[in-house]
């Protein structure tokens, strides 16, 4: 298991999830041109921030903390065992999953309440789209332990392509049903999308034995439920810190959400090309390398690297040329010029925190490979502090409002990426003997370099009005940053750079020999 094992696997992730991706730039072009930054947008986000919160609780930190780690290693063993583990994974899931949603159905004028969508124009729709969407939660609850189980087998196809037709769902119930169900067209998307996700992972089930039986007692389970008590705990703290963000976003004007919302996207889409593929793929790799020390570090540096080197680009040309992408995904329909400039603003103070985010996922999935998930909660859980006391300072004292948030939220994941890597450098063992500084080094210097071609290309030449005109300017945009950025790796001698056409020649020999 070596770097190159986390490269394959990254690059099928890294197809399926630029799908995904870009169905969820349209997904936020279609909400964004039918609703706007509006106070129903604000209101379908915190309906949906619901069933995504609870899903994280029960089975979201489940999946990498516990699932997979473990799942990993009966993989290779007898697959009647495995599949009397995952059958009482299945039927426990289903059944606590069946309950919370009746709860969470009964109790959705409290969770309104508790979110703060209390003004009188968007209560009663809040508490019907919470009512709506929350059967969402059993179908992505049941993805999240399929999804698993194809992790730890490594079959990544399936779930690298799943998210995808969870956006799809939601596209297409929007464009169908929104002249008939306004914005609750979008909460029956989200259910849509989640069954639509569960069908494409079930083949990842495939030749295991599956026996849905329950079985508490297996020592898997056990063991399953020991590393996820830490993870839990930590959880319900990371979920009262967002039920406090959103209380607090309805608090500094009702589009505030809706613009929260439209910047996040944006950050997202290199995270989750980046840093979400590389760990998930790093992950069951990571955790079968936890008792070889050495190697462990030396493929973990490696997955770093790769994120770093893949992060740097992206964020370079997103903030640089942030106001031409943010008109071209949006501005359109009841997204206006001020909901651009919004936008715009939140995200540049979201940005800072992309390289840190970049290695805290790693991080973290490096300890949950380890069986160790009481460090991460321990550090979520400062976060959290970290969040609550810079926010309240930020909206409070300085009366920075809906700004104030994001850079309280910046500041929590940066510090929660260093804290981790201290931590991890003095329990583990230090990754900084694997090439990791100069590779940061030289990535910070061809990025610069990128970033400042970008800007030269965005001051001189003005932004274009036309649609088809503005998608050209930013693809010649892209196109600078990145050849920059790419001939600087080269030129610094970057190993994972230099080492392309070397690969290429010598896999066309052999194809052609």
């Amino acid at each position: 298991m070596t770097r190159s094992n986390i490269l394959g696997a990254a690059g099928l992730l890294f197809v399926g999830n630029l799908m995904s991706r870009i169905l969820g730039l349209v997904r936020e072009q279609v909400i964004a041109a039918l609703f706007g930054e509006q106070a129903v947008t604000s209101a379908y986000t915190t309906a949906a921030t619901v069933p995504t919160m609870f899903y994280d609780l029960v089975i979201g930190g489940a999946v990498s903390a516990a699932l997979v780690p473990v799942l990993s290693g009966y993989c290779d063993s007898d697959d009647d065992d495995l599949g009397r583990i995952v059958g009482t994974l299945l039927v426990g899931a289903a059944v606590l999953l069946a309950i919370l949603v009746a709860i969470l159905f009964l109790m959705a004028k409290q969770l309104t309440i508790l979110l703060n969508a209390t003004d009188p124009r968007v209560e009663p729709l809040a508490i019907q789209l919470v009512q709506i969407v929350v059967p969402a939660l059993f179908f992505l609850g049941i993805a999240g332990v399929v999804g698993a189980v194809c992790y730890a087998r490594q079959q990544f196809i399936y779930p690298a392509f799943s998210t995808a037709l969870f956006n799809f769902g939601i596209i297409s119930s929007a464009l169908l049903l929104h002249h008939s169900l306004g914005v609750a067209s979008l909460a029956v998307g989200v259910v849509v999308g989640a069954m639509l996700q569960v069908v494409s992972l079930l083949p990842g089930l495939r030749g295991i034995g599956l026996r849905l039986a329950f079985d508490p007692g297996h020592p898997a389970v056990r063991r399953m439920l020991s590393l996820y008590g830490p993870v839990a705990a930590g959880l319900v703290i990371s979920e009262i810190g967002v039920l406090l963000d959103r209380n607090l976003a309805w608090r500094t004007g009702l589009d505030s959400v809706a613009v929260m919302r439209f910047a996040t996207t944006v950050v997202q889409l290199p995270l989750g090309l980046v840093a979400t593929v590389t760990s998930l793929a790093a992950l069951p790799i990571l955790a079968r390398l936890a008792d070889n020390r050495e190697e462990f570090l030396r493929t973990l540096s490696g997955g770093m690297r790769l994120a770093l080197l893949a992060i740097a680009p992206l964020a370079a040309f997103l903030i640089v040329c942030v106001d031409p992408v943010i008109r071209l995904t949006y501005q359109r329909g009841l997204f206006d010029a001020h909901a651009t400039a919004a936008t715009v603003n939140a995200f540049l103070l979201y940005a800072p925190q992309l390289p840190f985010v970049a290695v805290d996922q790693l991080l973290v999935y490096a300890f949950y490979a380890r069986k160790n998930t009481l460090i991460p909660m321990l550090v979520g859980l400062g976060g959290v502090g970290v969040y609550l006391v810079s926010a309240l300072t930020l909206i409070g004292p300085f009366h920075l409002g809906v700004s104030g948030l994001i850079l309280a939220n910046t500041l929590q994941n940066s510090l929660h990426a260093v804290a981790l890597w201290i931590l991890f450098n003095r329990l583990v063992g230090s990754l900084t003997t694997y090439g990791l500084p100069g590779t940061v080094g030289r990535a910070i210097l061809a990025s610069s370099a990128a970033a400042a071609v970008g800007f030269a290309y965005v001051r001189l030449l003005p932004e274009p009005s036309h649609l088809v005109t503005l998608f050209l300017y930013v693809c010649v945009a892209g196109l600078l940053v990145v050849g920059t950025y790419l001939l600087g790796l080269l030129l610094l001698g970057v190993e994972e750079v230099t080492a392309v056409p070397r690969v290429v020649r010598t896999r066309l020999r052999a194809r052609f020999a």
